[in-house]
């Protein structure tokens, strides 16, 4: 027997291994017409009325789920009520996302080590970690880790975060949770054009997905960074008043894969990666600019990004849920083969980007 690829094949089960994300989006769809025909009418007399359209013509978003009808969604009854809204949804709905995760990774709760719930657009205390561990059969002693102000870099910060506890913890298990409810920002008084693209950008959804410590199929997590873009703190950022979070986002927001690209290549140069030369890349899609862009800096083929252009198509801007909803639909893809390279990188507020450097792995028996 070769002993040099017995020890690789052990080095190989010992890596964090990014499971199947499971995905789901609420029932309630709105479509860039419906959009685009309400921008016309709650906002006929805006001096920029006709580049907000433009702009929400162009963000590549075809449709987007909501937890309540359009008409709740515009409505504004309070931070108070808004914040109940979003725990009731929150119970209602996380825990059959989580299920289906666990069982996605041949998990049950017991098995589970840490738990990171990363969501910017409600808040619990306790988190509903808690909550989910006194309902769902996790284990008294499991860790807790919420992520609350990261934005839309927060599920590629969750998935390096459990990497990290993982190459901490050999054999540890982490359950991800992503929950976005990006409608209950809605901010009617709120009619900047940034803000007013972005009522046309993002939807709601949860992502919940669990990173093995040993077996398991998926992206086999190697090396991860993060980068923050200096003198960029104020670009995405909520100010937080007596209404609730009014989201603010500069104009030069879209132009940031220009100093972000060279991170991401550092990144990979480090670990002896070319991040031009990869088999898959799973990125956050703030919108079409910043596909194309990155694939500009970074010499992609504009097919590199395809997973994530089809969640910014039918689900619109989904926030931390984005890089899972995108891993899920390369998983049912299936086209990455054993030993393929790839990135995944999530942007949001700093600006902040979290990057991870994984190998595509194959476990028919992950529990073994």
């Amino acid at each position: 027997m070769d002993s040099s690829c017995g020890s690789q094949s052990v080095r190989r089960r010992s890596m964090a291994v990014l499971c199947k994300p499971a995905i789901t989006v609420p029932e309630y769809v709105i479509t860039v017409e419906d959009t685009l025909e309400l921008a016309r009418r709650l906002h006929s007399d805006h001096p920029q009325l006709d580049l907000v359209l433009d702009l929400i013509a162009h963000t590549g978003v075809q449709k987007r789920h909501l937890i309540q009808p359009i008409e709740k969604v515009l409505q504004h009854p309070g931070f108070d009520e808004r914040s109940a809204v979003y725990e009731a949804q929150t119970k209602e709905r996380v825990p059959a996302v989580v299920r289906r995760a666990l069982d996605q990774a041949e998990l049950e709760p017991q098995q589970i080590d840490l738990i990171i719930y990363v969501s910017c657009t409600g808040f619990m205390m306790p988190p509903p970690t808690a909550w989910l561990m006194n309902t769902m059969g996790f284990r008294p002693q499991t860790r807790q880790l919420p992520i609350a102000q990261l934005g839309c870099a927060a599920g590629g910060a969750a998935v390096n975060r459990a990497h990290d506890f993982c190459m901490a913890h050999p054999g540890a298990n982490v359950l991800i949770v992503a929950c976005e409810f990006c409608s209950l920002c809605y901010q009617p008084t709120d009619t900047g054009v940034g803000t007013l693209l972005s009522n046309g950008l993002f939807g709601d959804a949860i992502a919940a997905a669990v990173v093995r410590g040993n077996g398991g199929t998926g992206m086999s997590l190697e090396h991860n960074g993060s980068y923050v873009i200096p003198e960029t703190e104020s670009w995405i950022s909520y100010a937080v008043r007596s209404t609730g979070f009014h989201f603010q986002l500069d104009k030069r927001v879209p132009g940031t894969m220009e100093p972000l690209a060279p991170a991401l290549s550092a990144l990979a140069e480090e670990h002896r990666w070319n991040a031009s030369k990869l088999d898959f890349y799973i990125i956050h899609a703030g919108g079409p600019r910043i596909l194309d862009d990155l694939s500009r800096f970074l010499d992609v083929p504009q097919e590199a990004f395809r997973f994530s252009r089809a969640t910014l198509t039918e689900y619109g801007n989904i926030a931390s849920a984005v890089v899972l909803d995108a891993l899920a639909r390369m998983f049912d893809d299936a086209s990455a083969l054993d030993g393929d390279r790839g990135l995944m990188a999530g942007f949001g507020p700093g600006i902040t980007a979290e990057m991870a450097l994984g190998t595509w792995t194959s476990d028919p028996a992950p529990g073994e």
